[in-house]
């Protein structure tokens, strides 16, 4: 039996990852007296090596931490395990349950044709409808319960595009599709504070670290976030288009054949209008959940209708919906139901171990001091300008989040950031802020969001055409951020950079 072969890209990574871990965990002492910090360095490089070079199969890298948390103190191995499986994983189990009974009776056909027949048939159009769809959705609900709506739909689109249009010059296309529905519903949940998780991390950190320090309202967060949100996501599609953009025009293509295709559907099956019910209820379920506060009013999610409405989160409602449709028979095949297990059985377990893989590198980070560590160093940078500072703290933790939970970082991190702006005497707002916002802008590796993990999974782009996209958007909206926060941070919060307020005393 012959050896697979290896790239150069391969090989590298062979070699450079066991070196760079090597190197760290056994020369280095990032913190004396917590080997757990260096270790945890040392584990997260191997694992980012081996991410980006693919010297393994994506989900076995994954499974490291599993193995070298437990053998270098740095987690005991049932927590590590736990970590593997929980309400994210759960999220994106049933919306892809429903998402495969969709393909089984075909419904994602007629709702690509319909999103086809509507949006026109220019592939920049395709891309701005799927993004704008994408960024507002994710303003209210879960980024990750946003991306797991719109790719099965997205990738049927493709589908019925490559009806039309070469594979070749269509493959292009489809990764910036792909990419497109990641980083906008990214770009779209920083836009309120209900958004992404982060963003009430900020809220409540900065009410317990300054009590009296006036209150950051939705109002207050979405005049300040939203323009940064408008103006990425401007700058996005077109990068996106620029280099994704298929190379000659679509001439065989226009809103007359997906209209005749659509009719030759013929009438929805009773399948099929059951799955849409299922699908449709599902995306109001996952919408109303939460309460909405808008100032003083709140208006109350569905799940306050419970004695324990916090026990409810998206996983269940995921699960819930993908359970009815193994229950509900089937009227054109008799004596099946709308769902089976053979079709279930299609579910990518690799990207849901690449889910635990990030969940279990996040853990690492927090339990071992890792996350604190890098917050830490930042004091080092108190001399420079602040809009200086702002653009560290905005790379650091963009390019931190590639390989952490964006949450377990930013409560790890902001505490550190407000003691920091306190030592020198700096609003803590113009570090926050900017800290908050980066978190939710990792956009180079499958395991920086869940939406980059979800696109990942459909099997049609690769680790090195996200980070070589991603990269170039990690620097430009840390610049964005840092401008944004430096000038218009400033004048909607009031922030003088000669005087420290009252309240951070």
């Amino acid at each position: 039996m012959k050896a697979p072969k290896w790239s150069i890209k391969n090989a590298i990574g062979f070699i450079l990852g066991p070196l760079a871990f090597i190197g760290i965990a056994f020369f280095t002492d990032l913190k004396p007296g917590e080997p757990a910090v260096t270790y945890t360095l040392a584990i997260a490089l191997l694992m980012a090596i081996w991410w980006i070079t693919e010297v393994v199969p994506l989900a076995v890298t994954a499974l490291l931490p599993v193995v070298l948390f437990p053998l270098f103190g740095v987690m005991n191995g049932k927590d590590v395990s736990a970590t593997y499986f929980n309400h994210v994983i759960f999220l994106f189990i049933g919306g892809f349950l429903v998402a495969l009974a969709m393909q089984k009776w075909n419904l994602h056909k007629r709702i690509a044709l319909k999103i086809l027949m509507f949006t026109g048939t220019s592939p920049a159009r395709i891309l701005l409808g799927f993004m704008l769809a994408t960024a507002f959705l994710s303003m209210w609900i879960s980024n990750t319960a946003t991306a797991m709506m719109m790719v099965p739909i997205l990738l049927s689109i493709v589908t019925k595009l490559e009806e039309f249009v070469e594979k070749k010059e269509l493959s292009k296309y489809s990764v910036g599709l792909l990419l497109g529905v990641a980083y906008s519903a990214s770009i779209g949940g920083i836009a309120t504070l209900v958004g992404t998780p982060p963003n009430l991390s900020f809220a409540r950190i900065y009410q317990i670290m300054f009590p009296g320090a006036p209150e950051i309202s939705f109002s207050d967060w979405f005049i300040f976030a939203l323009p940064i949100s408008v103006f990425f996501f401007i700058f996005v599609w077109a990068y996106l288009y620029f280099i994704f953009k298929p190379k000659s025009t679509w001439k065989k293509l226009d809103n007359a054949h997906f209209k005749n295709e659509y009719k030759a559907l013929g009438p929805a099956s009773f399948e099929e209008k059951v799955i849409l019910i299922d699908f449709t209820l599902l995306a109001l379920l996952w919408l109303t959940r939460s309460g909405i506060a808008i100032g003083d009013f709140t208006i109350p999610g569905w799940s306050s209708l419970f004695p324990n409405p916090k026990y409810l989160n998206d996983g269940t409602v995921a699960i819930g919906m993908a359970i009815i449709l193994f229950l509900i028979p089937s009227k054109m095949e008799q004596g099946k139901r709308l769902m089976d297990w053979k079709t279930a059985a299609k579910l990518p377990w690799n990207i849901i171990l690449l889910f635990g893989g990030g969940f279990a590198l996040a853990s690492g980070f927090k339990e071992s001091g890792l996350s604190l560590w890098f917050g830490e160093q930042l004091s080092g940078i108190a001399d420079f300008h602040p809009i200086i500072i702002i653009f560290i703290i905005a790379m650091g933790m963009t390019f931190l989040t590639e390989l952490t939970s964006n949450t377990a970082t930013t409560e790890m991190l902001l505490p550190v950031l407000a003691g920091l702006s306190v030592a020198v005497d700096i609003n803590p707002l113009l570090f926050m802020l900017p800290a908050t916002i980066s978190a939710s802008m990792a956009f180079m590796l499958p395991v920086a969001t869940p939406p980059n993990a979800i696109v990942f999974g459909s099997n049609r782009i690769t680790v090195m055409q996200m980070a070589r996209t991603g990269l170039i958007l990690n620097i430009i909206g840390a610049i964005v951020i840092t401008l944004f926060t430096y000038y218009w941070g400033s004048s909607i919060f009031h922030i003088d950079l000669n005087v420290m307020p009252e309240w951070a005393h």
